[in-house]
């Protein structure tokens, strides 16, 4: 069972997140791209985690996460409507974040194009319907050097 809102963007919050406005109610809600993560755009205790694993630093992971932010405002733009479609089982993170996939005014779905292009990775630490495609696509980004795969071969 999924649930769908029709949303208005107000802003971007990182390359995997945004703050959009409920169509009909006005209530505004920030929202965590299911299943996906981009690397973070400051200096935090999961920079530092990440650093550690990943072997690079943090300078260079901010950077990367930038990168992902750009990208994300590239497909979508303020004021404009799209649809979050969520899994009934997930709707909301440890942090209040509502979590689900975004569908454009084309019918393209962000979380997709995220990963598909190289600016976001599968986030496998909580499952989602969409997790075994994500990381399909995750790997062939990475085979054809996509988005930050042409930088680093890990984020």
């Amino acid at each position: 069972m999924t649930r769908k809102i029709i949303l208005k963007v107000k802003r971007f919050v990182d390359g995997d997140g945004l703050i959009a406005e409920d169509y009909y109610s006005k209530r505004e809600f920030e929202i965590r791209l299911y299943g996906i993560d981009a690397p973070e755009m400051s200096y935090c205790a999961k920079i530092k985690k990440d650093e550690k694993e990943l072997h690079l630093p943090a300078a260079l992971l901010i950077k990367l996460g930038y990168m992902s932010f750009e990208f994300l405002k590239s497909n979508l733009i303020i004021g404009e409507s799209c649809t979050l479609i969520q899994e009934e089982n997930n709707l909301s993170d440890k942090y209040g974040r509502l979590l689900g996939y975004i569908v454009l005014h084309d019918d393209r779905v962000l979380n997709e194009i995220m990963i598909k292009e190289g600016f976001a990775k599968p986030y496998n630490d909580v499952f989602c319907e969409m997790l075994p495609m994500y990381q399909e696509w995750n790997l062939q980004a990475k085979i054809d050097l996509k988005g930050l795969y042409s930088i680093v071969n890990k984020f």
